[in-house]
């Protein structure tokens, strides 16, 4: 056990090094050494909300918004179905919970029913005389809420992701809510602009037939919708019906058009390439209605078909406007709306003093432990002391090479890991105090001490470390922030007990070959 290679002598202080180099950075002013790439010496432990100030969102999903959604889609397909088999039908629309229509001849009830039936996945029908009503299961429904909040985890996350704030929580909170966390946002209100903008982007025809004055009184064609100008204009009656949406963009990016106004081009995958090559094929001539979250933000007229996939967007926009409306369009369409439902900031003097008071609590049961070795093994406890310090050293140098984000809970796990990574080495010099008073030599006191010390020393950490992983796999922020220090602390004390200690005690030995251990 006392016998060391050249390479594994090299191995160990090659990853001591490498620990502190990572870790040295964190002793200096925060952003002293910019930004490097990832996995590149030279970045800081990423601090908490707790403890680097920020703000705490509590988001709800409006989950009716798509349920209603998926019911207009059913109405749309149904009307297309009941005129392509000419069954006459009234009050064809959303009533409450279902898609509603009424047949006029009662011999086409069968007909319309089977139509009804075949409209989408996850209904059920309810006939009462001639009208049939739609609506959607309980499982349906409850798959529907569950998608379109994951969905709207995801977007928000890329949508933060893009504003470059580092490491935010984002994760689902109860039955329609989400939680977020945001550490060091200096403009807020911005990330909520983005957060809270749906960003639905769809392209409608515009129904020429339909008067703009009749639909401001309520009277819109069926298969038809009226919506306002983004511009303050009198607003548009465009088609239901969407002919490409947001969906299938692949890539937006803002810029200038021709006129050096500011615009965003905007391109599509294959799929929305051709249905766009198709409608602006079909429609030379007519106006085209690019809608954003219900507003007509442009409506150009089609003056040659668009083969290429790709388009621009202008307006009334603001270079800041065209760079968010990039962002939102890269970052995908929410499918309902968030609100705010509560929303707090905390100040950097918490977090200072979270920081403050974590450091003393380190220093303090550092300084206990170091005490209490020395005391207790003499010049081994001194070595337990140096391995320790290099213990504390790595734990931090690996907190920044994975760029993992320090809580206060963490701060708790470093403290909790310094009291514990002495466990190790106090079980084998306790053994080898055993093997002493059974008359062995130091040698071979020394060797039989760390033979019988290591299976109980790896059981007890490996026990530790699964107690870690499952409270990171499934607890909750803070919790997740304590776990990771404590396993990444596990991880390190096992290596520097079994190998750092061991390592200098082996070199210490191999030099002085004592004829009594000052243990």
């Amino acid at each position: 056990m006392l016998q060391f290679p050249p390479w594994k002598i090299a191995l160990v202080a090659l990853v001591c090094l490498m620990g502190v180099v990572y870790a040295a950075p964190n002793a200096f002013d925060r952003g002293a050494f910019g930004d490097p790439p990832t996995g590149v010496p030279g970045r800081q432990i990423n601090l908490g909300l707790d403890l680097q100030g920020g703000s705490y969102l509590l988001l709800g999903v409006e989950v009716g918004v798509v349920v209603s959604e998926r019911l207009e889609a059913i109405v749309d397909s149904a009307r297309r179905g009941l005129r392509d088999a000419n069954i006459g039908y009234v009050g064809l629309g959303v009533q409450g919970d279902s898609a509603v229509f009424t047949v006029r001849e009662p011999a086409d009830l069968s007909r319309a029913t089977s139509i009804a039936r075949n409209l989408d996945q996850g209904i059920e029908l309810v006939t009462e005389g001639s009208q049939i009503r739609i609506r959607l299961t309980e499982p349906a429904t409850r798959e529907i809420v569950s998608n379109a909040i994951q969905q709207s985890i995801e977007i928000v996350r890329r949508r933060v992701d893009e504003t470059g704030t580092r490491e935010p929580l984002i994760q689902r909170q109860g039955a329609d809510r989400i939680l977020i966390q945001l550490p060091g946002v200096d403009d807020p209100e911005r990330i909520k602009a983005l957060i809270g903008q749906t960003a639905k982007l769809t392209f409608h025809m515009v129904d020429m037939s339909a008067s703009v004055e009749q639909a401001q009184q309520g009277r819109v064609p069926p298969g038809s919708i009226f919506l306002r100008s983004a511009e303050g204009g009198p607003g548009y009656v465009v088609e239901r019906r969407v002919m490409v949406s947001g969906e299938n963009l692949v890539d937006a990016n803002a810029g200038t058009d021709q006129n050096g106004r500011p615009s965003v081009s905007f391109r599509f995958n294959s799929i929305g390439g051709k249905r766009f090559a198709d409608a602006t094929s079909a429609n030379v001539g007519r106006p085209f209605a690019i809608v954003l979250d219900g507003e007509v933000i442009s409506a150009p007229v089609i003056r040659e078909p668009i083969l290429g996939g790709s388009g621009q967007i202008t307006g009334s926009f603001t270079f800041q406007a065209v760079q968010d409306l990039a962002l939102l369009l890269r970052a995908g369409a929410l499918p309902a709306p968030l609100t705010v439902l509560e929303e707090r900031s905390v100040g950097p003097g918490l977090g200072a003093d979270s920081i403050a008071a974590g450091k003393i609590a380190s220093i303090v049961g550092l300084l206990l432990v170091l005490a209490f070795m020395v005391v207790a093994y003499g010049l081994f406890g001194i070595f337990a002391n140096i391995a320790l310090i290099l213990n504390i050293g790595l734990i931090m140098g690996a907190l920044s090479a994975l760029q993992a984000t320090l809580t206060l809970p963490g701060i708790a796990g470093i403290v909790l890991t310094i009291g514990m990574a002495v466990d190790a080495n106090v079980l084998v010099f306790e053994r080898v105090r055993e093997e002493i008073d059974n008359g062995r030599s130091p040698i071979n006191a020394l060797e039989a001490g760390y033979q019988r010390a290591i299976t109980t020393i790896i059981d007890s950490n490996l026990t530790t470390l699964f107690a870690a992983m499952f409270l990171f796999a499934l607890g909750s922020g803070p919790v997740k922030g304590f776990a990771v220090t404590l396993g990444i602390g596990i991880m390190t004390s096992l290596f520097t007990a079994v190998m750092v200690t061991r390592l200098i005690v082996a070199l210490w030995v191999r030099r002085r070959r004592p004829a009594v251990l000052p243990i």
